[in-house]
C-alpha cells in the first residue's frame, strides 16, 4: 500500500489530528508530558498559558478533523468547525517573510509561542496546500470508529478510508451483510 503520509505542508495538520485515536480514546496530548513533547517535536517555542493550550489544541484538532471529513464526503465544512477555525486562526497571526533567494513564505508572527505558534504553523501549511491544490486531499477516514486522517494519493482523489485492508474492508462487509439480510 502506498504511504498515506501528507506532504510537508500538511504533515503538521495530519500529526495534530491523529493525536487522538478515536477507536481506543487514547489522546497523545493528554498523556503525561504529551503536550510538551508534541510541541517540542514540531519545533514550537514554549509559550505562556500552557494550561489553556491543551484545550485550544484539542478544539483546533477536532475542527480540522471536521474539515478533513468534509473533504472525504465532498460536502461543506460544518459551521461550528468553520467558526472555531476562524476564531483560533485569528489569534495566531502570520507574516510574509521574504527569503534571501527572493522567494517568500508565511511564518508565525513574532512573539508567538505555544498553542498560538503551532496554530500559526498550521495556518501557514494550509495556505501552502491551498495554493498547490493539495489541501482537499487531506481526508479523514469515513469509518465512525476510526476518523484517522490520511493523505489521498489516489489518481481520482476519491479515497474514503485510511486503509482498504481494515476500514474499507469492514465497510464493504457491512454493506454486503445488509444487502444479504434485505434479500432474505
Amino acid at each position: 500500500m502506498a504511504s498515506r503520509t501528507a506532504p510537508d505542508s500538511l504533515r503538521l495538520v495530519q500529526d495534530l489530528v491523529n493525536t487522538l485515536d478515536i477507536e481506543t480514546g487514547e489522546d497523545a496530548l493528554t498523556d503525561d508530558g504529551g503536550l510538551g513533547a508534541f510541541l517540542h517535536d514540531h519545533g514550537v517555542p514554549a509559550g505562556h498559558g500552557e494550561e489553556t493550550a491543551l484545550g485550544e489544541l484539542q478544539e483546533l484538532r477536532e475542527a480540522l478533523r471536521e474539515v478533513c471529513l468534509a473533504h472525504t464526503a465532498g460536502t461543506a465544512v460544518p459551521e461550528s468547525a468553520a467558526g472555531a477555525l476562524d476564531r483560533l486562526l485569528a489569534a495566531a497571526p502570520l507574516v510574509l517573510a521574504v527569503r534571501p533567494d527572493g522567494g517568500a513564505a508565511l511564518r508565525p508572527a513574532a512573539g508567538l509561542g505555544g498553542a498560538a505558534y503551532l496554530t500559526a504553523l498550521v495556518a501557514a501549511g494550509i495556505a501552502t496546500a491551498v495554493a498547490d491544490r493539495t489541501w482537499t486531499r487531506l481526508k479523514a477516514c469515513e469509518a465512525h470508529d476510526c476518523r484517522w486522517v490520511f493523505y489521498d494519493k489516489s489518481p481520482a482523489g476519491r479515497s474514503r478510508w485510511c486503509t482498504m485492508a481494515v476500514c474499507g474492508s469492514r465497510a464493504k462487509m457491512r454493506t454486503y451483510r445488509a444487502r444479504r439480510a434485505e434479500s432474505e
